[in-house]
Order: structure tokens, then C-alpha cells, then sequence
């Protein structure tokens, strides 16, 4: 069974306890993580905060070409990668599953690797030249979560490396081993230092904590939930720190009368089920017009059914386990207490180990707990309304506000309502599909700042004005 290091400027680094890493679709040990102490997260950021001192003077061209190396050496060992991602996150290896999210992240890469904040030129005139400079922070530290572990590691680490940070980064503890892998990837074509990594079990470390709390750690980028985020808030205050915090979502999507249930049933699916459903902006209720609920009911059913669930090593899977038994149990029981007020349509009994059918269920309500809470997982409540300001306010009756949707057949009617949904961003039939030319981030209790495109790129940095 492989033991994995953390990686420490430029180098393994061993230590003297590991924990295990489980393969959620099968139970068994996908490897044993390094169960780093809160010196080692001292040596990490010493080791970052000394290289920032070459890497922040480094011409901009110089680290765009480093960044382009990055991407190029994730595209070399994407195998590697999305086979290491499915035996520690479960999804499966094909459809949109691990390949697919190593394409992602390379493709990501590329892009963020083209970006650029060139000096603003806000007055030049007799009176005075004015200056508006981008200049790097620090070291970031990055708080990356289980449900897209090199995708989201990217985000966090290329804007901040493009941009003249360093970066120590800390995975969730149930999928570290390929976040681990991926930064001795990116090591091979960076100087030392530039990108760390630091794994725990978050039982004898509290390494998060300490990160966000950590003086020499100028921002803190977390993925991950609400209440998490908070904290990272609180701890974070006392050095000032800048934040970027992307956290749970409970997307609404509305579908108008006027959509056609057969042709956006495949849409809602995988708006709804992308990763198990286990995906921040996944749809998370669907509010549908009660002419043609049943309708979309059927559609949606018939469209389930033709996907198989099963081992994510399996290449015939195209939905894996849920990842961890803390999460099944979540949706376990959001289902079995929506089966006492609505109508399961399909699924809704629980399989062997951590295995969860498509679920939905129709006749729910606001107020109900499938649909107020983040399920983050395969269960969909399906609402019927009548008027379309009862679904505009059924939607943004929630404390999240992360992304939305409108299904119909009038495009123009469709963004007119979009402006109206309290949420960071809103799709037209389509769901959650973020693209790295776009900013991402939420409202009210889904996060703070944005990600992607050149306004996320900016997050990684301070401004400096000079006049002369």
C-alpha cells in the first residue's frame, strides 16, 4: 500500500504518523496520507514565505510560462491522476467523472496561465501620472475540499501562483492523496517552495484552523461549507487577512411552462447530479410549473433510469458512492423524512456501503427539510407552483445564494427573470456549468469574493497606487 510525503519546498518530506485514505466505492485503503503536526505547517509556510521573495520579482512572462509548464505537466500524467482521484473520491473514471475532471483542471490551468493584470493608467496629464499597480500578496494558504480534489486545487493554486504568491495548500483529509500527487507534479517545473502541501486527519491537527489564524499566511481561499466558512472568518480577523470563501449553495432551478420536459430532461439531470450531486453549484430543488409538472417528472424518471451507479473503477459506472459515510448519512435520512411528506418517484432506498441511487421526490414544499437544506448528494425535490412570482420567491427563500437556473423556451423572458434570482450566478437551460472566462462566487451565506477570469485573478492581489 502506497505511503504518501508531504511535499515541502520542492521535496518529500516523511513524517511519523500516517492516517488512511479509503476507497468509498469498495472500503478498501486507497493509500496512507502523512498526519502533518503544526510544525510542519510552520516549515511549509517558512518554506513558501522565503520563496516568495524570488517568485514575487519574477518577470511577468516568466511565471505565465511557468504556469503554462504546470498545465502541460498535469496533461502528462492525467491517467495517473483521475485513476488516483476515483480510488479516494469514488467517482468514476469515465463520463464526467475523474477524466473529465483532470481535463478540467488542465484546461483550466492553461487559461488562468493567460491571464494578466497590466498596470491601469488612471491619469497622465501635466498635473501628474497615476498609477494603478497589481502587486502579490504573500503566501495564500488554500483549503481545499473532498467532492473535486484536483480541480479545485487548481483553481485555488494558479491564480494565486500566476499573480506572484506562493502557496501552501491543506486537502480534505478524505481525498489528500491526489492533491499530494498533483503539487510533486507542479514541483518538477517551479522553484522550490512556490507550492507546498500539508495533510491531516483533523483529529490530532487542527491545521485549518491554524492556517487561517497563521501570522506569516496573507489570505486564506477555503472551499467547502458554510459553517466552516465562518469559522475561517472568525480566525482569520485578527491578522487581517484577505479571503475568498466559495461555500454551500442550495441552487434553485425554475422550469416555465413553456419549456419542452423532453427536451431538458438530460439538462436537469446532470444540473442536479453532476459528481452524485455532491457539487457546490448543483441544482439542488426544481421548481416546476404545475401544467407541466408530471410531465418533467416523467422525463426526469425515464432519464434516470439509464444511468448505472457502481464502482467508479468500474468503466461501464456513471455515478459512484456517495464519498463519505458522514455525508450518506446526511441524505439518508433528508430522504427518509421527505418520504413521510411527498412521493418518491424513483430511488430512495439506500444501497450496499456508501452506494445512493437517483433519487426524487415530488410533492414537497419550502420548509421541508430536503428542499431548505444542502442535501449534497443524488436527491432532487421536485416542486410544483402556479404562478411564476411564487417560484421567484420560493427560490430565493433561502440563506444561500450561490446559483439558479430558468428553463423555457423564451430566452429573452428567461434572462429577465435571471435578474431577479439572489444568487452569484444564473443559467439558462442549463445548470452549473462555470466556465474559467467567467467569475464564480456567491451571495448572502455562499461565500465572499470571486473566482476565475480577471476578476478572480485579482483576489490574489493588493493594489498600489503611485503618483509622479
Amino acid at each position: 500500500m502506497s505511503i504518501f510525503s508531504l511535499s515541502i519546498n520542492g521535496a518529500p518530506v516523511s513524517v511519523e504518523a500516517t492516517f488512511p485514505v479509503y476507497n468509498p466505492s469498495s472500503g478498501d485503503i486507497a493509500g496512507h496520507a502523512p498526519n502533518a503536526t503544526e510544525a510542519h505547517l510552520d516549515r511549509a509556510v517558512a518554506a513558501a514565505k522565503a520563496a516568495f521573495e524570488s517568485w514575487s520579482q519574477t518577470p511577468d512572462e516568466a511565471r505565465r510560462a511557468a504556469c503554462e509548464a504546470v498545465a502541460a505537466r498535469i496533461g502528462a500524467h492525467a491517467e495517473e491522476l483521475a485513476q488516483l482521484v476515483t480510488r479516494e473520491q469514488g467517482k468514476p473514471l469515465g463520463g464526467m467523472g475523474s477524466r473529465w475532471e483532470i481535463g478540467g483542471a488542465q484546461a483550466w490551468a492553461a487559461y488562468t496561465a493567460g491571464l494578466s493584470l497590466p498596470v491601469k493608467v488612471l491619469q497622465d496629464d501635466n498635473a501628474a501620472r497615476v498609477e494603478l499597480h497589481r502587486k502579490p500578496l504573500g503566501v495564500v494558504g488554500s483549503i481545499t475540499p473532498w467532492n473535486f480534489p484536483v480541480m479545485i486545487a487548481v483553481w485555488h493554486i494558479l491564480p494565486a501562483i500566476r499573480t506572484g504568491n506562493t502557496v501552501v495548500i491543506k486537502p480534505s483529509p478524505l481525498t489528500p492523496l491526489s492533491t499530494i500527487r498533483l503539487v510533486e507534479i507542479m514541483s518538477e517545473v517551479l522553484p522550490a517552495g512556490v507550492v507546498n502541501v500539508v495533510t491531516c486527519d483533523d483529529k490530532v491537527s487542527n491545521l485549518g484552523a491554524a492556517m487561517s489564524a497563521h501570522p506569516d499566511i496573507r489570505k486564506i481561499v477555503f472551499t467547502g461549507s458554510c459553517a466552516t466558512g465562518a469559522r475561517v472568518m472568525r480566525s482569520a480577523a485578527e491578522t487581517m487577512k484577505r479571503l475568498t470563501l466559495e461555500l454551500g449553495g442550495n441552487d434553485a432551478g425554475i422550469v416555465l411552462a413553456d419549456a419542452d420536459p423532453q427536451a431538458i430532461a438530460e439538462g436537469l439531470f446532470w444540473g442536479a447530479f453532476l459528481n452524485n450531486g455532491q457539487t457546490c453549484a448543483a441544482m439542488k430543488r426544481l421548481y416546476v410549473h404545475e401544467s407541466i409538472h408530471d410531465a418533467v417528472c416523467e422525463a426526469l424518471v425515464a432519464y434516470a433510469r439509464t444511468i448505472r451507479v457502481g464502482d467508479g473503477m468500474d468503466e461501464q459506472s456513471i455515478l459512484g458512492p456517495i464519498q463519505n459515510a458522514m455525508q450518506f448519512e446526511k441524505v439518508r435520512r433528508l430522504v427518509e423524512d421527505a418520504k413521510t411528506k411527498g412521493r418518491v418517484l424513483l430511488g430512495g432506498e439506500a444501497g450496499t456501503g456508501l452506494f445512493f441511487p437517483p433519487t426524487l421526490v415530488a410533492g414537497l414544499k419550502n420548509g421541508d427539510p430536503l428542499v431548505d437544506e444542502e442535501q449534497f448528494g443524488p436527491a432532487l425535490p421536485i416542486i410544483a407552483f402556479s404562478d411564476v412570482e411564487e417560484a421567484i420567491a420560493a427560490a430565493n427563500a433561502s440563506e444561500n445564494g450561490l446559483g439558479g437556473s430558468i428553463w423555457t423556451s423564451d430566452i429573452a423572458a428567461g434572462r429577465q427573470l435571471a435578474q431577479r434570482l439572489e444568487c452569484g450566478s444564473v443559467w439558462i437551460n442549463r445548470h452549473g456549468a462555470i466556465q474559467p472566462n467567467a467569475p464564480f462566487g456567491g451571495v448572502k451565506k455562499s461565500g465572499l469574493g470571486v473566482e476565475f477570469a480577471e476578476e478572480g485573478l485579482a483576489e490574489y492581489t493588493d493594489i498600489q497606487v503611485v503618483f509622479s
